[in-house]
């Protein structure tokens, strides 16, 4: 079919905009193949010319202004908040879409109030074939949608209708339909109550994610014989994955990252929670990692639900006697990757958090040496997947980790993420937390 031959189709451009969301803000579009109508061709003699008469006359917006590789321009107008585009075309003199200007479109307008769109454009000088009128119509309404199937006449209503001329007497046919009318304007109230409802859930989300990182560490503490660095990218707006360095006297440091079980909202209370009774109780019982855990457990066991639970590794790092004690929640093994290449893993010495009323901890420790890299992560890190669905791994952070030993622990901590992140360049499924502490040489 020849382009100019669409004009003889018949077109309906709601003056509205049409966007849907699900419950998690997410646009449907983003799930589902969307499917719309992109633009209606509108032959003029002038483009500049028709474009002015569009925008002043009518009130619409230049939504394009393209060039096709042929050299022919095309520009867009739209009406305002709407979906709808009318392409303003200026074809060759003597061809056959030439022909097609000054020719019904076929295309209909529908508002909510035709009287008074009919007198607003009137005074700007758009000139109308007649003033609005009501028509009776009779509608056939096919109940079934198949092919052959019964219809049945529906009763007569009103329909309010007029038509108008562009500078080039393109006409369109401006309507008022009563039940178009007030499927329009419920549309338009559910899509501004639903615009009001993403935009209050957008801003709380916002507040919870500067919340949420000022709960990690917003200093250093100092420690002579220790450069560490750390970073944590949640899923979503916040998540569940902690870390944390608390500085536990003269050339001691805690070490500390955990996972909460979940994603988002929920994890991220979760999350904010472990961290309130972590920091209250090494005020407390500082000299005593068992106690302060088992008090940590306790703690997160009565103030959660039964099914909330965590893994965390909390270590104390001391630069005089160049040692790490340590407790391994159900977290994932620390790595102690040594100068001579050999990696000691810390694993596991207690179960997981918050899920057991009588829960004890056992606590292990090792040497860290001159150049020793210790790494602390969360399973966003090894289970981050390409599109063959293989896994990042243990082995490949490793890897990454002695490709990188020669930088500074917050270089490396980039480094790492940034082949973690191209590995998976699909979408962040889990919150990704990672934590490198390298032994300085002193002298």
């Amino acid at each position: 079919m020849r382009s100019g031959e669409n004009l003889l189709r018949s077109f309906r451009i709601y003056n509205h905009p049409v966007s849907s969301f699900d419950g998690n803000g997410m646009s449907l579009a983003q799930q589902h193949p969307d499917l719309r109508l992109h633009s209606v061709h509108i032959f003029v003699r002038d483009q500049e010319r028709s474009l002015r008469f569009y925008v002043e006359k009518l009130g619409f917006e230049l939504v394009f202004d393209a060039r096709l590789q042929s050299g022919e321009r095309w520009l867009g107008v739209s009406p305002p908040n709407g979906t709808a585009v009318l392409t303003l075309i200026q074809p060759k003199p003597e061809s056959a879409e030439s022909k097609l200007i000054g020719r019904a479109t076929r295309v209909v307008f529908v508002t909510e109030d035709v009287a008074g769109k009919f007198r607003e454009w009137s005074n700007r000088g758009v000139r109308f074939r007649h003033p609005p009128r009501l028509r009776r119509v009779n509608y056939r309404i096919d109940r079934s949608g198949q092919p052959g199937s019964q219809s049945t006449q529906m009763p007569v209503w009103g329909e309010i209708f007029t038509r108008f001329e562009d500078i080039d007497r393109n006409s369109f046919a401006l309507v008022s339909f009563d039940a178009v009318t007030a499927a329009i304007e419920a549309q338009r109230r559910a899509h501004a109550e639903k615009l009001e409802a993403d935009r209050k859930i957008a801003y709380e989300l916002e507040i919870a994610r500067q919340v949420q990182s000022r709960l990690f560490p917003q200093h250093s503490p100092a420690c002579s014989s220790l450069d560490y660095a750390g970073v944590c990218m949640p899923a979503r707006h916040v998540g569940g994955d902690y870390y944390d360095f608390l500085s536990l006297g003269p050339e001691r440091l805690g070490l500390i990252i955990g996972d909460v079980a979940g994603k988002g909202i929920a994890a991220a209370l979760l999350m904010a929670t472990l961290q309130a009774h972590l920091r209250s109780q090494c005020a407390v019982r500082l000299d005593e990692p068992e106690a302060l855990l088992r008090s940590v457990n306790r703690l997160f066991l009565e103030n959660t639900a039964p099914s909330a639970y965590a893994t965390l590794f909390f270590a104390e790092y001391d630069g005089n006697l160049r040692r790490l004690r340590y407790v391994n929640c159900g977290h994932l093994s620390g790595l102690l990757l040594h100068a001579d290449n050999s990696v000691e893993y810390l694993a596991s010495t207690s179960t997981v958090l918050g899920l057991f009323k009588e829960w004890d901890c056992a606590i292990a420790e090792c040497e860290v040496r001159n150049g020793d890299i210790l790494t602390l992560y969360t399973d966003g890190v090894t289970e981050s997947f390409n599109e063959a669905g293989d896994e990042f791994g243990e082995d490949r952070l490793l890897e990454s980790l002695r490709r990188h030993g020669h930088l500074c622990p917050g270089e490396m901590v980039n480094a790492t993420l940034h082949e973690v992140r191209r590995f998976g360049a699909n979408e962040q499924h889990d919150d990704i937390t990672l934590m490198i502490a390298k032994c300085r040489n002193l002298r």
